[in-house]
Formats: structure tokens, C-alpha cells, sequence
């Protein structure tokens, strides 16, 4: 589509009105002039993020803005970013991230950043940065709500846009504690108050992690009449099933009953059906998901295309063994008798996973156990001449709990079925990383979005790349209501990814991870390069996206 002259017109007339002002101040002889657009992206292969079909076009940027679409024939620029040959998309908006746990120390979100990614949608699992009793940086209290989350996140600054839904694990810890019970009265109105506060302050949503504590103690009733006390525009109840395997399907069914009962718009958390005996049912959750639409709920899920999760190697231990928190759950793993009542629990989740070859672990924090990482408990087993069982369960004890682990547990059809759903949004469920970090997490945090594009979509053929980038654009934004991002259009904010199709492709992987992606060499945050010519600039252009920026 080109830009018509009117439309020109009033572009130029109404920064050319600025620019004959300023040249009446007294003493503006000496100001410099600004160009007309402070970048034009000339010649790329648009593809808006709406799922309409690529257009070739130029995009015109100032104060951070789309200004012009269409044929620029104008050349007033700071900077002219030639696209040609290249495809121009919508900055993609990650919507179920834990990346706010790890921006603060790394603001340019590297791993992030690098895959195109412009803006985050922390909070997940039930698990946010708020509110807390208090949060601390040493002896420094930074913190207790999203008022003062989101205020020290601004003046730390970020290269990315962030926005948050507020985790009602997080809010049953502050209130009820890690116990397992069910909230009194007084509590379930000190936890509605909590997350109507939330909102008022910023965040988008809900979410739930119901296979972590203490979310998991928290009933039906508690969770819908929590998602209910949200004002209706930001009524939105993304939930991590209480169970993704032998009971995904009673899981599915419960989500459905909370959105129904809240009133809510339901977005199933990184949908699968792990192990390999459960991996029919992955039909069978669609099935009810459409059904659940037909009935009139919003519903939606998220999912990372990989055919491995990450977790922590606490949840191979049944869930009665973590009620109470860590400190129950270290003194039970010391106690031989109960440790002998997890083992045959804990053996099922193995058995169901094929073998302690599908467990890899990422993260340790003692230095001793780095050797570990990297690799699965059955090699670092048969080289010990241990029992695996026991292994884990001494690892725990050593580590206080923190183990992190990879499960292979996914099937590579059913991964390319839950991909292909109509309302699928592509997710990273990771945080943010740089290559100097010791850590191994998962190759999610540097390859989800160009995995999708160069495997699933244009190796795979699941379905068209302007669907493809639908699924990474504008239907999260349009599902958390960001009005004015998700979309390349006259008005809309300046997120803007531009990448080539031809040699776009994820390097990492699970044995080396810290790997960036190739062929995504511009990311635009805000009208700013955060990404130029595959070098992280610095820019911390992002923006804190609270309640004002959403649709209501």
C-alpha cells in the first residue's frame, strides 16, 4: 500500500509546523535540523502481523512511532536501514516468559533480545515478583508491590518492553503461606484484595503454577473466585495445569470449569501431553479447547517448540513430600522411611518419562556438582556406580532443593499438532541469559521464535509464514490487549524485527545452549536499534507496560 500524498502531506505539514516554530525562538538560527523521520526501513517484504500476505513496503519511524507505511520516496532520515530481500515484522511479543526474574541484573536480555523478541509478558506460573512481604538487594529494600516492582525496573532500564500478570502462587504464599489448607475466610479477601491491587497497579492478568507450591494447594473455588476479582478488561487466567500427563485431560476440564466460573479469557500454559503412554491425548485437549470456544469462552494456549520442558528436579518428588515449603520437604528427604514412601512416586514420573536418561540437569549452585550439568542423571549415575533414586535424592539434600532439570517428554507430532491450533501463541516459557552465564538452561531462551519459523514453518510447512507470525504478534498482543503493539501500521509503536527468511535459523541446543541465532540481524525497541547488524547495542529503550497501555 502506498502513501497517499494527503497523508504525506499532513505527515510533513505537521513536523514541518515544529520545525518553523523552533526557527522563531529567538537565538534557533543555531538549532540543528531534525530529519523528517529518525528511520526509514526501505524495500523490506512486509508482513504486518495480521496474517494478511507480504507486501513490499517502507516504514517510516519518529519519537518511536510508525509515522508512514507505504512508498517513501522522501530520503530526510537519520538513518535508512535498507531491507531489501528481507522480511519486516512486528517485534514478537513473548507472553508467557521468566525473563522479570533475570532483567534486573541483565537488562539487555540478551538470549531474548537476539531471537527478536521486544517485549516480555512476565508473571508466569503463578509465580511473579509481586507482591511480596518485601524484596531485598542485600540490605536494600527495593520492594513489596508492582508499584515499586515496576518503578525499580524503570530506573534500572531494560531493552525490552515489559509487562506482568500477577501470580497467585505468589499471592497464597503472602497470605495463607506454604501450607497446605484451605484459605480462611479473612484470607481469601486479603488475597482478592492483593489482586485487585495488582491491576490497579499495571498487570494484564492472572496465572497460576498448580504443580509448584503453594499454588497447588489452592482449590477450584479459591483459583476462580481469585481470576474473578479482577476487573473484567484484565480478567485473563493464564494457568499451568495442575497435572500435564497421566491427569492432563482432568486438568484441561478444571481449566475450562475457572475460566467459566470467573468469567475470565482462559490461556492454557505451554500445552502438551508428556510421556509417551499419554501423547494420543493431545487430540483429545484440542477437542475440548474447541469446544470450550463454541460454548463462548476465550480461550487460547502457549506453547515453545521443543519437544523437551524445564523444570525443577523437585517436581520428580510427589507433592504431599512439599507441603510446607523447602524446609519440610529437606526434612522429609532425610527421614529413610518417608524417602522410601516418594520412591515408588517418584519411579512412576521415570517410568513415565521412559528412563533416567530423559533427565538432564541445567543448573546446580554448588560448584562442586557444575560437572553435572549438561549432562543426564543416568550418565552421571553409571559413572558413580549409583542408584539414580539415590543420587537425586542426596543432590536435593546438597542443593537445599535448587536443582534445575530438562525432561524429554514430548512427541514431535503431537508438538507440531498443539504448534498448528488456530489459537496457539508461541512462548518461550525462559528467562533471559547471556553466553557468559555458567548456567545450561534451556535452548527455548535463544531459539524459540526463529525455531518456529525456520522448523516448524518453513521446513515443517504448518502453516503459512504470515500465520506464523500472527501466532508471535498480534495474537498475544490482542490476547493480554496491548492496543497499540503486535502490528506494523500508521500509529502503532515502533517494534520492529527484521530478519532473512533464507538463513534465519536457532543455533542453540541442549548440550550448548548459550548459541544466538543466525539471520535476524535488526530488532527495533521503541524506534531505537537494540539489535544492529547482529550487535546488542545497549539501548535500553524499553518500556514498562502497565494498565494504560492495555485495551478496555
Amino acid at each position: 500500500m502506498s502513501l497517499s500524498r494527503r497523508q504525506f502531506i499532513q505527515t510533513s505539514a505537521s513536523i514541518g509546523t515544529g520545525a518553523f516554530i523552533a526557527g522563531c525562538i529567538p537565538g534557533a538560527a543555531s538549532i540543528t535540523h531534525r530529519p523528517q523521520f529518525d528511520m526509514i526501513i526501505k524495500g523490506g517484504r512486509v508482513i504486518d502481523g495480521t496474517g494478511a500476505a507480504e507486501t513490499l513496503a517502507d516504514v517510516g519511524i519518529r519519537d518511536g512511532r510508525i509515522i508512514a507505511f507505504g512508498t517513501i520516496n522522501n530520503s530526510d532520515a537519520a538513518r535508512i536501514v535498507d531491507a531489501k530481500g528481507m522480511h519486516v515484522v512486528p517485534g514478537f511479543i513473548d507472553i508467557h516468559t521468566h525473563t522479570d526474574s533475570s532483567i534486573l541484573r541483565l537488562p539487555t536480555a540478551d538470549s531474548k533480545l537476539r531471537q527478536g523478541v521486544t517485549t516480555e509478558v512476565g508473571g508466569a506460573d503463578g509465580d511473579s515478583r509481586a507482591p511480596r512481604k518485601s524484596f531485598a538487594d542485600g540490605d536494600e529494600q527495593l520492594y513489596n508491590d508492582f508499584d515499586g516492582f515496576f518503578t525499580h525496573l524503570q530506573k534500572k532500564g531494560s531493552a525490552q518492553n515489559v509487562a506482568s500478570m500477577v501470580g497467585l502462587g505468589t499471592v497464597r504464599e503472602m497470605i495463607v503461606g506454604e501450607d497446605d489448607r484451605p484459605a480462611t475466610p479473612d484470607e481469601m479477601e486479603a488475597m482478592k484484595r492483593e489482586v485487585r491491587k495488582a491491576i490497579e497497579q499495571g498487570c494484564c492478568g492472572v496465572s497460576t503454577g498448580l504443580e509448584y507450591t503453594p499454588g497447588s494447594f489452592a482449590s477450584s473455588e479459591e483459583l476462580w473466585q481469585l481470576t474473578n476479582a479482577a476487573p473484567e478488561p484484565y480478567r485473563l487466567y493464564a494457568s499451568h495445569l495442575r497435572n500435564e500427563d497421566n491427569r492432563v485431560l482432568e486438568a484441561i476440564e478444571e481449566a475450562i470449569r475457572i475460566g467459566r466460573n470467573a468469567g475470565a479469557r482462559l490461556q492454557i500454559s505451554h500445552l502438551k501431553s508428556s510421556y509417551k503412554i499419554n501423547w494420543y491425548k493431545n487430540e483429545i485437549t484440542l477437542k475440548m479447547l474447541d469446544d470450550a470456544i463454541a460454548e463462548g469462552i476465550e480461550v487460547h494456549a502457549d506453547r515453545y517448540p521443543y519437544v523437551a520442558y524445564q523444570t525443577g528436579l523437585a517436581n520428580l518428588f510427589p507433592l504431599w513430600s512439599r507441603d510446607g515449603g523447602t524446609e519440610q520437604f529437606m526434612i522429609r528427604l532425610k527421614n529413610r522411611s518417608i524417602v522410601e514412601r516418594i520412591r515408588p512416586e517418584t519411579l512412576k514420573k521415570i517410568n513415565g518419562l521412559g528412563s533416567w536418561d530423559s533427565v538432564m540437569i541445567t543448573s546446580t549452585k554448588l560448584d562442586d556438582h557444575q560437572s553435572y550439568i549438561g549432562k543426564t542423571i543416568q550418565q552421571i549415575t553409571a559413572q558413580r556406580n549409583v542408584d539414580p533414586f539415590e543420587f537425586s535424592v542426596d543432590l536435593m539434600l546438597k542443593e537445599n532443593g535448587s536443582v534445575g532439570m530438562v525432561g524429554f517428554g514430548m512427541d514431535e507430532e503431537g508438538t507440531e499438532l498443539v504448534l498448528k491450533w488456530k489459537n496457539t501463541i508461541i512462548a518461550s516459557d525462559g528467562g533471559a541469559y547471556s553466553p557468559a552465564s555458567k548456567s545450561n538452561p534451556h535452548p527455548r531462551t535463544y531459539g524459540t521464535f526463529p525455531r518456529a519459523i525456520a522448523h516448524y514453518q518453513k521446513d515443517r510447512k504448518i502453516c503459512s509464514l504470515p500465520e506464523m507470525i500472527r501466532k508471535m504478534t498480534s495474537m498475544p498482543a490482542q490476547k493480554i490487549g496491548l492496543k497499540d503493539r503486535g502490528v506494523i501500521a500508521q500509529g502503532k509503536a515502533a517494534d520492529i524485527v527484521i530478519f532473512d527468511y533464507a538463513t534465519i535459523k536457532d543455533t542453540a541446543t541442549f548440550l550448548n545452549p548459550h548459541q544466538f541465532p543466525t539471520g535476524i540481524p535488526f530488532v527495533i525497541v521503541n524506534g531505537e536499534c537494540a539489535v544492529d547488524n547482529n550487535v546488542i547495542t545497549g539501548k535500553l529503550a524499553g518500556k514498562i507496560l502497565k494498565s494504560s497501555a492495555f485495551a478496555v
